[in-house]
């Protein structure tokens, strides 16, 4: 059985970012094509946390904003009784990762808002073990609702994982505008208010999260990981 995507009635977004979708497939109707051979040049550290999620031995696995499905498929090499989930707002990105799915994988790919979207209705799941953000915060018009409605869904003990871009602070100017003029082509940009929501969650929280936050080379990008303490 290959990976699947359903034929699902998805609920009308309260958060207005049905025109974010349809933008989405505008970009990657084409895109979609050469995206893991182009983005392996510039999208750091998605191995790395990748090896880091794998290590933790989660039961199940959900990619906000999973694209081609190409971390999912990697992870699904190295947990092969995991059970594996990928959300995205572009159906033309969920069409490519159903096509090049092996025919074993079991991985559910869905069609959802990352702000707004119900795991039991999509997926039959009630919780995770596991949430990935892989470079894809970045262009979720609410990031932080997206990052919240995760913590909600996080089961006792569980993590979300995020590898996204920083704002490139050592490294010289031209690099900095050169890269951010590139990523707002594709309407990826860093929010300093992210990361510093982030920052702040471990005594928003009261201690319930724990929160790790390292930088890719000279804040190029940034790992974090966010834990549910219960």
């Amino acid at each position: 059985m290959g990976a699947e995507i359903e034929e699902r009635e998805v609920p009308l977004d309260q958060h207005g970012h049905d025109q974010h979708g349809q933008l989405l497939d505008s970009i990657y109707s084409f895109q979609r094509h050469i995206y893991d051979v182009t983005r392996k040049y510039y999208l750091f550290g998605r191995d790395t946390v990748i090896n880091r999620l794998v290590q933790t031995h989660p039961k199940n696995v959900l990619e906000i904003g999973c694209g081609t499905g190409r971390n999912l498929f990697l992870i699904e090499r190295k947990l092969s009784s995991c059970a594996l989930y990928g959300l995205d707002a572009s159906k033309e990105m969920l069409k490519h990762a159903i096509s090049k799915a092996p025919k074993s994988s079991k991985i559910s790919f869905q069609f959802g808002y990352a702000e707004s979207f119900s795991p039991q209705q999509l997926f039959s799941e009630e919780r995770f073990s596991a949430v990935l953000f892989s470079y894809s915060l970045s262009m979720i018009p609410d990031s932080i609702g997206a990052l919240t409605h995760s913590i909600e869904l996080l089961e006792p003990n569980g993590t979300i994982w995020i590898v996204d871009f920083w704002d490139q602070g050592g490294y010289p100017k031209w690099f900095q505008t050169a890269l951010q003029y590139w990523l707002a082509l594709f309407h990826v940009k860093f929010e300093p208010a992210l990361l510093q929501h982030i920052q702040k969650l471990e005594s928003a929280h009261n201690g319930t999260l724990s929160v790790m936050i390292e930088p890719i080379g000279r804040r190029y990008g940034y790992l974090a990981r966010i834990t549910k303490n219960q």
